[in-house]
């Protein structure tokens, strides 16, 4: 299995983020599964490639061409794809994945894990999303995620989208038992014309 991982760059971030980030690519790689990632040589990116990669996973990056030429592609990656741009750079990860996990992140992870659950919502893929919820890092998304459901801004059956995992032993257990369910429309009340 192809498995999306989506997480911060950042090297400044508590060591504890970095623990969680390890744990899941040693779990990627154990279980016999592909790496997939921004391919960054900085923060939880660099953490679980060299993990998974030290576990027998194979690792692939996907990284914009402009950030190669800064030096930030990893070189513990077995497959570096340069892509044009951000745009080009995230569907070739959602291309490529079977499932996608969200470790902890700045504004580009959380405008990754919410396009693909976004994506998923409208029914163009049907691939397990899940948060690795480190530190509960994502308690304050997942207050607001309570406020559009309970607004009626987002449907209440659309909670079975996503799954929110306390650490990375969850996150792998939940994608490897995952079953598809076809969501609602996205829609409360759709206008006639």
């Amino acid at each position: 299995m192809n498995i999306c991982v989506f997480c911060s760059s950042s090297n400044a971030i508590p060591e504890v983020y970095f623990s969680e980030a390890q744990k899941l690519g040693q779990l990627i790689g154990e279980k016999g599964h592909t790496l997939v990632n921004g391919g960054a040589n900085v923060g939880l990116m660099e953490a679980v490639t060299i993990a998974a990669s030290n576990a027998g996973a194979k690792t692939i990056g996907i990284i914009p061409e402009r950030f190669v030429r800064r030096s930030l592609a990893s070189d513990n990656l077995h497959e570096v794809i340069s892509t044009a741009d951000m745009q080009e750079r995230k569907a070739k990860m959602r291309e490529m994945a079977d499932a996608f996990i969200a470790l902890p992140g700045g504004f580009g992870t959380l405008e990754e894990i919410l396009e693909v659950l976004t994506l998923r919502q409208l029914s163009y893929h049907n691939k397990p999303i899940v948060f690795v919820n480190t530190h509960d890092f994502y308690e304050h998304l997942f207050k607001q995620f309570e406020a559009s459901f309970s607004e009626k801004f987002v449907k209440e059956s659309f909670r079975k989208l996503y799954f929110s995992a306390g650490n990375a032993e969850q996150a792998m257990e939940y994608i490897t038992a995952y079953k598809p369910v076809e969501p609602d429309s996205k829609w409360f009340v759709v206008p006639n014309k």
